[in-house]
């Protein structure tokens, strides 16, 4: 089930953006155990030439050949990173045992209690603070060269299976590792949305916890289907972001005064402008129906609220001049703000 391909493999075209490092790293396995993948990489289309290449670039779905094909054929999901092996099906067996929870932070929360049941060599937990949470890995012992690798991909695993429990994109705010930046790091970008650190104190992604609280959408006969094609699950690239509707409305109403605009906003949500339209219309909105939401409930606020003059209410809810605000105003809620405040107020 592993697989640390860029989430974009099967919708776009196989651009090769992966390090050829994680390919080298599934090759050491079977060099600790004294054999032969050439056959794996036969399968993968990679030849011995671009292997020796640490600088050369993978597609997803060469990683993701490679790696089937070589967990099955060592007989191991973790691919030679802990001290002992995880047969095949050890992680479907994790996703089955998260499937009943109600919610994704319970469901995420059961995947890091049942890792520590896998393996003694790290520690997975979630980690919860007001709206921030975070997956945190404690290292047990020395990982040696897979380091990186292992640590990459239990991360992104969590990450897929989570997005799979609730059928939604899982924005990464922040990721962080406890190692250097490798040769490979622009690679990072791809692999994680958010911004990545290394030489942190610990291997880590932060995100939104509201995540935590949509409910697990999928069941058994998904799960089923899911478990006989595990891979895809971790590159595959979810449409729909459930939450970004609300992400919007909180960057908006933070600062209501700045002349927000798509591609201002989509680059903090780290999505393409053309994504962000598109998920709003899904959700039946719009950026500007969000603006004027915010907008409006900002100038009710203070029109209620405050002794501002009509012409500071307009200013702070990001109009350049009284004349369109009122006439904003006007097409919100049939009345003028002098005669909406007059009239509250009486």
């Amino acid at each position: 089930m592993a697989s640390i391909a860029p989430p974009t493999a099967r919708q776009s075209s196989p651009t090769a953006a992966t390090p050829m490092a994680f390919a080298q790293a599934i090759v050491q396995a079977y060099q600790a155990r004294a054999m032969d993948p050439a056959r794996v990489l036969e399968q993968a289309q990679i030849t011995p030439t671009q292997l020796r290449d640490s600088d050369a670039r993978i597609s997803s779905g060469q990683l993701e050949a490679l790696s089937a094909a070589a967990m099955r054929e060592l007989d191991d999901e973790a691919l030679g990173w802990f001290s002992r092996r995880l047969p095949w099906g050890s992680y479907g067996m994790l996703a089955r045992a998260s499937l009943s929870a109600p919610t994704l932070g319970l469901a995420l929360a059961r995947w890091c209690r049942h890792h520590a049941l896998l393996t003694d060599d790290i520690l997975l937990q979630l980690q919860v603070e007001g709206e921030h949470a975070r997956l945190v890995i404690s290292e047990r012992r020395d990982l040696g060269r897979l380091r990186e690798f292992c640590l990459v991909t239990t991360l992104r695993n969590a990450l897929g299976v989570s997005s799979w429990f609730v059928d939604s994109r899982l924005p990464v705010l922040a990721a962080e590792f406890p190692f250097a930046a490798p040769p490979h790091a622009g690679a990072y970008a791809v692999l994680f949305s958010g911004p990545t650190r290394f030489d942190a104190h610990q291997a880590a992604v932060h995100f939104d916890a509201r995540y935590l609280a949509l409910p697990v959408t999928r069941d058994e006969t998904a799960m089923h289907q899911m478990l006989q094609h595990a891979l895809p699950l971790i590159v595959h690239q979810y449409r729909r972001d459930r939450l970004l509707l609300q992400r919007v409305r909180q960057l908006l109403a933070a600062a209501p005064e700045a002349a927000h605009n798509a591609g201002t906003l989509a680059a903090r949500l780290h999505v393409s402008t053309r994504t962000l339209h598109r998920q709003l219309q899904e959700e039946g909105s719009s950026l500007q129906a969000l603006k004027d939401e915010v907008r409006q409930r900002r100038a009710t606020e203070l029109l209620l609220r405050s002794p501002q003059a009509i012409k500071q209410v307009a200013q702070a809810v990001g109009f350049a001049s009284e004349k369109s605000f009122m006439r904003a105003f006007r097409g919100w809620t049939g009345q003028s703000p002098a005669d909406f405040r007059r009239q509250s107020r009486g």
